[in-house]
């Protein structure tokens, strides 16, 4: 028998060799690492899906991630709670990170829609507001699935000065009655009126304007909501939960039941462009809803550690803080606050002052009875049948 005798760091060479070319004959592919601060992936994995609301974020963030990481960021929007709901619920919508609003997190969670949050990867959580926390712990026990992103966000009244001082100079601009009181809002249905697109969210506010619980679920008062809207639907021009922010900024529309931080970009917009547009935002004094929304990860999130990277990134202060500039909105994260505008810090419209906040109640999960009821009532307010 010949034997070829060969230096090890050949034998060594060739035995790498031979590695190589069995992976590569058996179909399957080598692991690819993946590590917490930016280490590099394979270009399979170097994605990010996000779900959010639309116009819900500051572009330069995104675009800081993804320098930073080397992640490509794909970005979806939505313009209801509703639209997510039922993404989820189909299953495989292939997000890495969506943006539910708090009472829709804990029905999410119920359905199993969402994985628990790997905490030992988000080292920048204990830069959350505990009081925002235990906020949050109402709808997620023990913040297992979600962070929040914005909060006190608040349900509300957003107005063009002048225009609806022009028509009723006497407007009860702090009141409910300004939108659904049918005497009162017909005054404006010739400047443009809308209502959000949110079943839930305006039947509650129209149950606080009747002196009623919003988070009821009885039939009667259900009843009693649907009539009051359908009262006001002749004066209301459409329903829809993003255009009345360039519609009010622009002075194509005078009224709107709308969220606070919306109002106060359609405001800043105004001024931005030099219209005469005055608008203003008010938080009607019977009280109102106030909600956060909240970062979850979907149970079948194909990129999961690039979803906690995102998350850790966003809990960052200077990134609170550049966030909660661009959306006039409060974050969930103290730190930020030196480095926001002092103008945004002293808003009472992005942060109410107590006696206000005293009156903000938090929206609650309701059946899915109710929410048949519910949707077939808002269809029939929607199409005026």
């Amino acid at each position: 028998m010949l034997e070829i005798m060969l230096p090890w760091s050949a034998l060594h060479s060739l035995l790498a060799a031979l590695v190589v070319l069995i992976s590569g004959c058996s179909g399957s592919e080598p692991p690819q690492p993946t590590q917490l601060e930016g280490a590099t992936q394979s270009s399979a994995r170097q994605i990010l899906n996000i779900y959010n609301w639309a116009d819900y974020i500051d572009p330069s963030v995104i675009a800081a991630f993804e320098h930073e990481y080397g992640i490509k960021v794909h970005y979806d929007v939505f313009n209801s709670s509703e639209v997510l709901e039922t993404k989820l619920l189909t299953g495989h919508s292939n997000y890495d990170v969506v943006v539910p609003s708090d009472y829709f997190l804990q029905r999410q969670i119920g359905a199993g829609v969402y994985q628990k949050l790997d905490k030992s990867l988000l080292p920048n959580l204990p830069n959350v507001d505990v009081e925002v926390a235990q906020r949050l712990a109402a709808y997620d026990p023990g913040n297992q699935y979600g962070i929040s992103y914005t909060w006190l966000i608040t349900t509300g009244l957003g107005y063009n000065v002048d225009k609806i001082r022009a028509r009723m100079s006497d407007a009860p601009v702090g009141s409910w009655r300004l939108i659904y009181d049918p005497g009162v809002v017909s005054r404006f249905a010739d400047c443009g009126v809308s209502l959000l697109d949110s079943p839930d969210e305006v039947v509650g506010t129209v149950l606080i304007f009747l002196g009623r619980n919003p988070n009821s679920e009885s039939v009667e008062d259900l009843k009693a909501a649907e009539q009051a809207l359908r009262a006001i639907r002749p004066y209301v021009r459409y329903l829809d939960s993003r255009r009345y922010i360039d519609d009010l900024a622009s002075g194509e529309t005078c009224l709107a039941l709308g969220w606070s931080m919306d109002v106060m970009r359609s405001r800043d917009r105004a001024k931005e462009a030099s219209s005469d547009q005055s608008v203003a935002f008010a938080i009607p004094s019977e009280g109102s809803l106030t909600s956060m929304d909240v970062f979850a990860i979907p149970v079948d999130a194909p990129h999961v550690r690039n979803a906690h990277l995102f998350l850790n990134f966003m809990l960052r202060s200077e990134v609170a803080a550049q966030t909660s500039t661009y959306l006039r909105i409060a974050n969930s994260v103290p730190g930020s606050a030196s480095m926001m505008p002092e103008s945004l810090r002293n808003d009472p419209g992005v942060y109410p002052p107590p006696e206000v906040r005293a009156k903000l109640l938090l929206g609650k999960v309701k059946s899915q009875e109710y929410m048949r009821r519910l949707t077939r009532a808002w269809t029939r307010v929607k199409t005026g049948t």
